[in-house]
């Protein structure tokens, strides 16, 4: 995800964006893996990204969770070919609700709830087909943007109910930028690119120092996830190595 700052060059007050990059291992553990200040946010500078993080010894990615920018989708099937991506449901969300009337937003955000909610893809397209002989006709941009990028928006109906909760959405980045933007916010303008990185490195510090083995809720739902991550990274690989697409 990137957040947007602002940041002074030669007598000149540009946009700038902080690209981060947060995984997740297998064994559950979050590490914030990259920050890199640059352009505002370009499929062709995530690109980039993607090579130097492969460059610094990524071997492989199992799953991308990314929001809907132009472009990203082929930017990490160029890097890594093999990588499901899940667009995030809650930005899916926002775009649909952009077509439709605000008295009806609440009724159809509700409706809209069991197909992401659905105990598998079969049931959400069966859901979808429901929302959309209800809502179709009077907001069909609403539903065909769900419906012309379902295979990047379903990817997440193949795991468990307990890990799906940290996939179908990018809120356990987001989270990490509202703690970045609480440190920055008191500076309206950054001097230099360098400085609005030093910040936000010192910033991950601080936070990182807070995780634990990170993607659970302390319930036991941590061992659970390291289990579906793991099991599903070495059907991956076994997969791969049997020339079986994923």
């Amino acid at each position: 995800d990137c957040i947007h700052y602002k940041v002074r060059e030669d007598g000149r007050i540009l946009s700038r964006a902080a690209y981060i990059v947060l995984g997740v291992t297998v064994e559950g553990y979050k590490d914030i893996l990259s920050i890199t200040v640059g352009a505002n946010e370009t499929s062709k500078f995530w690109l980039g990204m993607l090579n130097d993080l492969k460059n610094r010894g990524v071997q492989d990615v199992l799953f991308f969770c990314v929001d809907g920018l132009p472009g990203f989708k082929d930017a990490i099937q160029a890097v890594f070919p093999q990588a499901q991506i899940q667009r995030c449901v809650i930005h899916m969300l926002r775009n649909s609700f952009k077509y439709v009337n605000y008295n009806d937003l609440k009724k159809f955000s509700a409706d809209f709830k069991a197909v992401y909610n659905a105990p598998n893809e079969s049931a959400a397209l069966s859901e979808l087909e429901t929302i959309k002989e209800k809502w179709g006709k009077k907001y069909p941009y609403a539903i065909s943007n769900w419906e012309n990028n379902w295979e990047d928006v379903s990817s997440f109906f193949q795991f468990s109910g307990d890990i799906r909760r940290i996939m179908y959405t990018t809120n356990i980045i987001e989270g990490l930028n509202r703690q970045y933007r609480k440190v920055t916010k008191t500076k309206s303008v950054f001097p230099s690119d360098t400085a609005l990185e030093k910040m936000l490195f010192l910033a991950s510090r601080n936070v990182t120092k807070k995780w634990t083995q990170g993607t659970g809720t302390g319930s036991g739902v941590e061992s659970v996830d390291c289990l579906v991550w793991r099991t599903a990274y070495q059907l991956s690989v076994e997969k791969r190595k049997a020339g079986i697409d994923l």
